[in-house]
């Protein structure tokens, strides 16, 4: 286990989880969120699921190499479908950095567990 593989998947972890868990819980914030981008709130609770599972995925993916690759593909895949969500919704690109960021986070750790699987 890779020093940078263990901080890239607290890192996520501790962004994601917290977001996920709103969104599964439909709380205020999270409702307006889904309204905003024009999605119904069951819609907005299963990427909670989504992102919710991603996290554990990479968690336990710090023991299992190819779940953490998988759960790291994605949640890169869903992060990038949000931040095109919110430039389709005409966001300003700010809006769509944090999701692109995370993004790229989670390619970093698919590109840290690669390294170290190899």
């Amino acid at each position: 286990m890779t020093t940078a593989r263990t901080v890239l998947a607290v890192a996520l972890a501790l962004v994601l989880l917290p977001l996920g868990v709103a969104k599964i819980a439909a709380v205020p914030f999270m409702r307006r969120a889904a309204a905003h981008l024009g999605m119904s709130p069951g819609l907005y609770r299963v990427i909670g699921v989504l992102e919710t599972a991603g996290v554990a995925g990479l968690l336990l993916g710090l023991a299992t190499i190819p779940l953490g690759l998988a759960a790291a593909a994605g949640l890169a895949a869903l992060m990038v479908a949000a931040a095109v969500a919110h430039l389709r919704r005409g966001d300003p690109p700010g809006r769509a950095l944090p999701a692109a960021v995370l993004a790229l986070a989670a390619v970093a750790y698919a590109g840290v567990a690669t390294a170290a699987a190899g």
